[in-house]
C-alpha cells in the first residue's frame, strides 16, 4: 500500500481519490476549504461521486500541504484554463508545482494528470519543483504523467474501464506509474515512450474531437442558408458505413474547448500555424452567436420574452464551465430581448459568479412561475427532466405563435401543437 497525494479535488481528482483509496492510502489536498468541508460531509457539488461512495472511502482530507509530507506519489489533477484571449493559463499548475515541491522527500514520483502541451511537465513543472523542494529531477524525484480521459456525467466510460496512458522520466518510474494506476482499472495500461508523447496524446485527442464537431457545425450553418434541415442530412450521409457520427452543438467544458489552444500555442512556439486545428476552434466558439442571430430573427423587433432551459455545458451535469448558453443569454440581451434562465442542475452562485446571470428558482419546470408569457422557449442543454417534457407542457409556456428554438436537438420528434414556430440547429 502507497501513500498517495492528491492535488486538486475537482471533476478528475475526486474519482480518481475514490478509486485509489481502495488500495492506497490518500491524502485528497485542495486549497478550497469549503470543498474539503463538503468532502468531509459527504457531499460531492460535481456530482461524480455519490455520498455513499464518499462516507466508504478512507480519505484524508485537506488543505494543509504539510499533510502531503511522506507521500511516495503526488498526483496533480488542477485544472489548466485559457484566459481571455485563449492563451493557456498555467498559474494553477505552477502553484501546484510549487506546493508540492516544499513538500517532497527524495525518492517520490510526481505524477501531472492536468492538460498541458507537449513538454510543459519536464521544461517548466520540474524547475518550479526543484525550486520549492531544493532537490534534483531525475536524481532525488522523479516524473510522470498519466493524462485523464473520463467525461463528467459519463458513466460508461470511467476509471475502472478505460485504458489508462502513462508515461515516466525512465523506464523504470513509467513501470511504477504503470502498477499504480493498473491496480483501479485491472491493468488496462498503455505505456508511452516518454512524457512528451503522453502530453501531446492528450491534446490531439481532444484537438480531433473538437474539429469533428467543428465540421458538423459549419455544415449545419450551411444547410441553414440552403434550406435544408441538418439534421436529415447527417442521418442520410450517415448511412455511409465509414461515415463519422457527429452532431451539431454548443462546445464548452474544460477540455474540448480548451486543449486545442494549448496545442497550437505549442505549435506557434516551434514555429508552425495550426491552421486546421485554429479554424476548428473559430468555427466551435461562433456558435453561440450564430444560434442567437437565428432565435433573434424570430422575435419581436420591439423586444421578445425568452425562457432559456439549461445553463452547463453539457446535459445531466452541474458544469458550468465555459458554457456558450451564456454567450447566447448575453447576445439576445444585448439586442433587446429580456431573457429568463432556469437549470436545475446549475449552482446559482457559480452561475451569477461566473456570468453574471441570475438563475430562476425551483427543482422542477414545473414550479416555473409566468406559463404562457415567452415569445421563445429555447432548449439549449438536454437534461433529462427537459428532454421528456411533452408538447403540452412546451406550449403552456409559449404565447401564441411562440417559437420552439431546439438548440440542443431533444425535441426533434416531437409533434408540437399547432400554431407554434420551430427552430432547430
Amino acid at each position: 500500500m502507497s501513500k498517495i497525494a492528491i492535488i486538486g479535488l475537482g471533476y478528475v481528482g475526486l474519482p480518481l481519490a475514490v478509486a485509489l483509496a481502495e488500495h492506497h492510502s490518500i491524502i485528497g489536498y485542495d486549497i478550497t476549504a469549503e470543498r474539503i468541508d463538503q468532502l468531509r460531509a459527504g457531499h460531492d457539488r460535481t456530482d461524480e461521486i455519490s455520498p455513499e461512495q464518499l462516507q466508504a472511502a478512507n480519505i484524508e482530507w485537506s488543505t494543509e500541504p504539510a499533510a502531503m509530507q511522506g507521500a511516495e506519489f503526488f498526483i496533480v489533477t488542477v485544472p489548466t484554463p485559457v484566459d481571455e484571449q485563449n492563451t493557456p493559463d498555467l498559474s494553477a499548475i505552477l502553484a501546484a508545482s510549487r506546493t508540492v515541491g516544499a513538500e517532497l522527500q527524495p525518492g517520490a514520483i510526481v505524477i501531472y494528470e492536468s492538460t498541458v502541451w507537449p513538454g510543459l511537465t519536464e521544461e517548466q513543472c520540474a524547475p518550479e519543483l526543484e525550486r520549492a523542494s531544493g532537490l534534483k529531477c531525475g536524481r532525488d524525484f522523479h516524473l510522470g504523467y498519466s493524462p485523464e480521459r473520463i467525461n463528467p456525467g459519463d458513466s460508461e466510460h470511467t476509471l475502472s474501464t478505460i485504458v489508462k496512458i502513462v508515461a515516466g522520466d525512465t523506464p523504470e518510474i513509467a513501470a511504477r506509474i504503470e502498477a499504480l494506476y493498473g491496480s483501479i482499472n485491472g491493468g488496462n495500461i498503455y505505456v508511452a515512450p516518454d512524457i512528451r508523447t503522453a502530453e501531446a496524446a492528450k491534446v490531439i485527442e481532444n484537438a480531433q474531437r473538437d474539429i469533428n464537431i467543428a465540421f458538423v457545425n459549419e455544415v449545419a450553418q450551411i444547410c441553414h442558408k440552403l434550406g435544408l434541415s441538418s439534421a436529415e442530412v447527417l442521418q442520410a450521409a450517415g448511412t455511409k458505413w465509414n461515415f463519422l457520427n457527429f452532431t451539431p452543438g454548443l462546445v464548452g467544458g474544460h477540455c474540448i474547448g480548451v486543449d486545442p489552444y494549448y496545442l497550437a500555442h505549442r505549435a506557434e512556439q516551434a514555429g508552425h500555424r495550426p491552421e486546421v486545428i485554429l479554424a476548428g476552434r473559430q468555427i466551435n466558439d461562433s456558435m453561440g452567436e450564430f444560434v442567437s442571430s437565428h432565435i433573434a430573427r424570430h422575435l419581436p423587433a420591439s423586444g421578445g420574452r425568452v425562457l432559456m432551459l439549461g445553463l452547463t455545458f453539457k446535459q445531466n451535469v452541474p458544469d458550468l464551465r465555459n458554457s456558450l448558453v451564456a454567450d447566447i443569454v448575453h447576445l439576445l440581451k444585448a439586442a433587446g430581448h429580456a431573457v429568463d434562465v432556469h437549470d436545475p442542475l446549475a449552482d446559482a452562485g457559480e452561475a451569477k459568479a461566473l456570468y453574471g446571470l441570475e438563475l430562476m428558482t425551483g427543482e422542477l419546470l414545473a414550479g416555473i412561475d409566468g406559463g404562457g408569457r415567452y415569445d421563445c422557449l429555447a432548449g439549449a442543454v438536454a437534461h433529462d427532466s427537459y428532454s421528456k417534457m411533452t408538447p403540452a407542457q412546451i406550449a403552456g409556456l409559449l404565447a401564441e405563435d411562440g417559437l420552439v428554438a431546439d438548440i440542443a436537438g431533444m425535441w426533434r420528434d416531437l409533434d408540437l401543437p399547432a400554431g407554434l414556430r420551430r427552430w432547430q440547429l
